[in-house]
């Protein structure tokens, strides 16, 4: 959410980097909106002051028996009665109508955010590790995975299209690579674990700024919460209504857990295999910030997501993401691609946003620093550490042999009581 005294302040700026964007300007409403707004407040105010004060004074020309001044202040109030509650209707509606504005606009970009429409117009940052050779023809994971256990089919079978089950040793790997990136953040880079709640209500997922404008895009119960799409969304909601020491600052919470998407724009997009699923595992990560802290963390937490990919072994890249591609609350993203032979491509294992202080307006969340009376809001930021269900595919590729086999990264072998290889079933 923006602050609209801001907006007040240079309207020029903001319609300009909202084009940035792709939006329309919109300033101009925003700011007559607001003017409308304060000037019946102001109206408001006055009127109840008068009205007050004329009741006050009816008694006193009632005494002074002077019932001409009597009857024209009771006339007066009698006005202002009607007068009223009809402005603060109107103080509502436009109130309510500045709101639902404010809040369909999306973050404003960094400047060092490269302009562009789509993913094609991001930016390479880095390239980390060599892409595996091979001395045979390379497959791609939905070929390799169903004889080690990624079944596709009883996946469809039970609850429809983008849906798999894990049977057997690849899903021992896939759990050992969610404790593999709990243990990482929280070990070595001091995240603290959280095991948060699953479903969610309205004003969570709209304090990350999924509602109102994505709906569409997430699962609802019969109750009215929401399955979280990511654990952001609960880990961020932490700090709601809260006003922080500034010593107590960063916080840093790290989460793995089941996230449920609609993929309500994804339609006929990656429909084979583990790529793009309704339910996944995740481990997230998330920062809450001084205004001052926020940059460095951006560099920090992205760094622990690459580690990560460093460790198990998988070539990647660092693409800062363009205007056009980046996601509503971003100001800037970073998303890490990792390589996938049998794609013959590069595709997206992590995204790591700095968010500055706009999902903390949507939160009310806020800090103050000591000896000052002043509160003021965080900034969140949060990053994918990483999809397991993508790095899992990320690992049956790179790491297939031409038996069918899949070697285990050596830093997963602990998690696996030892086990180096993935076999097919017999």
């Amino acid at each position: 959410m923006h602050d609209i005294r801001t907006i007040r302040e240079n309207p020029e700026g903001f319609d300009e980097a909202l084009a940035r964007r792709g939006a329309e300007p919109i300033a101009a409403r925003l700011v007559a909106l607001d003017e409308r707004r304060r000037a019946i407040v102001t109206e408001l105010q006055t009127g109840q002051a008068r009205r007050n004060e004329a009741s006050k004074a009816i008694g006193a020309a009632k005494a002074q028996k002077d019932e001409e001044k009597a009857q024209s202040l009771m006339a007066e109030v009698g006005a202002l009665k009607e007068r009223l509650p009809r402005l603060e209707a109107e103080e509502r509606e436009v109130s309510e109508a500045l709101e639902a504005a404010l809040d369909a606009l999306p973050n404003l970009p960094y400047a060092d955010v490269p302009d562009g429409s789509d993913e094609a117009e991001n930016e390479l940052v880095a390239t980390h590790g060599e892409k595996p050779a091979f001395d045979f023809a390379v497959k791609e994971h939905d070929a390799i995975g169903p004889a080690l256990g990624m079944d596709f089919e009883t996946g469809v079978a039970i609850a429809g299209a983008r849906f798999t089950l894990l049977r057997g040793g690849v899903a021992k790997l896939h759990r050992a690579l969610g404790q593999f990136m709990l243990d990482t953040l929280a070990d070595e880079h001091g995240y603290e674990q959280v095991v948060p709640p699953l479903l969610v209500r309205d004003e969570a997922v709209f304090g990350t700024g999924q509602l109102p404008k994505f709906a569409e895009d997430l699962f609802r119960t019969t109750d009215g919460r929401w399955l979280i799409p990511t654990a952001e969304v609960s880990l961020t909601n932490i700090v709601r209504d809260q006003i922080l020491s500034a010593q107590a600052l960063p916080l840093r919470f790290c989460a793995l857990t089941p996230c449920f998407r609609s993929e309500a724009g994804a339609a006929g997009r990656d429909t084979r295999g583990l790529i793009r699923q309704h339910q996944f595992e995740k481990v997230e990560m998330v920062s809450i910030t001084t205004p001052d802290q926020s940059e460095e963390e951006h560099e920090r937490m992205t760094g622990c997501a690459e580690g990560m990919l460093i460790k198990i072994g998988l070539a990647f890249r660092r693409m800062k993401l363009c205007t056009g591609d980046m996601g509503f609350t971003a100001a800037r993203t970073y998303d890490l691609e990792v390589w996938l032979p049998g794609q013959d491509r590069y595709r997206e294992i992590s995204s790591c946003s700095t968010c500055t202080d706009f999902q903390a307006r949507r939160m009310n969340a806020r800090f103050r620093a000591e000896g000052e009376k002043q509160s003021r809001f965080v900034h969140t930021l949060n990053g994918s550490g990483l999809a397991v269900g993508r790095t899992l595919v990320a690992i049956v590729e790179n790491y297939q042999q031409a038996d069918g086999s899949v070697a285990v990264p050596e830093v997963l072998r602990p998690y696996l009581g030892g086990i180096d290889r993935l076999t097919p079933a017999p």
